[in-house]
């Protein structure tokens, strides 16, 4: 996808659980002891005889629609809830994400999980062209949103112009980049660019090696999360973020998490859905 000039990636988003809209249901009926009203049979013995297995099967609730859409009464909705997995989507998407607080939200650590750029720049050090090695395998990495590679060869080289920087101030840069496992590969395989990388690659890797070097990443870097909304929560998002006013990144993470929100969720949120 090109925007601006610029060739993207889109994030994608798959749905690892669904409550149902049985417990919401249920719910709304205790507030106005109306079960018999139900059109749902699991629901009108709700009270008596609670088939778990059948409450969360319901398709359809007649009351929960009545309520989204006639009295706007939304905290019902709260009982029914989302997960999703997102991959892929930008760190200058997170800073918005974020911003909607009913949400439980997981994302992938970069503090935790850049050894192996610090590793492909270490063993860039023993390579005749250090940047043209550091280069081939960060693109490989495929760390980007973004996938011009015209444009990928200036975001890597400012990584890698930051990370020598580092190096040539730092004494103890490679004790920070490098377990103390791992640290006797580099003497072992001087002047082996390769062989050092698959070496610290295959090695113990440092636990929190993003102390020293997560100055390095930008809003283009991916992030993979899981979060977890209500669907009252999940119409917000909605509502703003699949919007022409929303930054278009973040509209494109909204439409592939509407894409995998299953339609009977879509029908009390969205007006779109309403009558399917």
């Amino acid at each position: 996808m090109q925007m601006y000039q610029i060739e993207y990636e889109k994030p994608t988003v798959t749905l690892l659980q669904e409550s149902g809209l049985g417990v919401a249901e249920i719910a709304a009926r205790t507030c106005y002891d109306s079960f018999e009203n139900s059109e749902n049979a699991c629901v009108r013995d709700a009270m008596n005889t609670l088939d778990r297995e059948a409450v969360n099967r319901i398709e359809d609730s007649d009351l929960l629609t009545n309520l989204a859409w006639v009295h706007h009464h939304h905290s019902i909705i709260e009982h029914a809830t989302l997960s999703f997995l997102i991959q892929g989507t930008s760190r200058g998407v997170l800073q918005e994400h974020a911003r909607h607080r009913l949400q439980a939200i997981s994302v992938r650590s970069t503090r935790y999980t850049m050894s192996s750029v610090i590793n492909a720049f270490v063993a860039s050090l023993e390579a005749e062209d250090g940047f043209a090695f550091f280069f081939e395998k960060v693109l490989a990495m495929r760390l980007f949103v973004i996938t011009d590679e015209a444009y990928l060869r200036i975001e890597i080289r400012a990584i890698y112009e930051k990370l020598n920087f580092q190096y040539q101030r730092d004494e103890a840069f490679l004790q920070n980049a490098v377990s103390k496992s791992s640290l006797s590969f580099i003497e072992a395989h001087k002047g082996d660019a390769e062989a050092l990388y698959h070496a610290l690659e295959n090695g113990k890797k440092k636990r929190n090696v993003g102390d020293a070097f997560k100055h390095i990443v930008s809003d283009n870097w991916k992030v993979d999360m899981v979060v977890t909304f209500n669907i009252r929560s999940l119409k917000n998002y909605f509502d703003l973020r699949d919007s022409g006013a929303a930054w278009f990144q973040i509209q494109w993470l909204a439409q592939a998490m509407k894409e995998a929100t299953p339609k009977k969720y879509l029908k009390l949120i969205d007006k779109k859905y309403k009558e399917s």
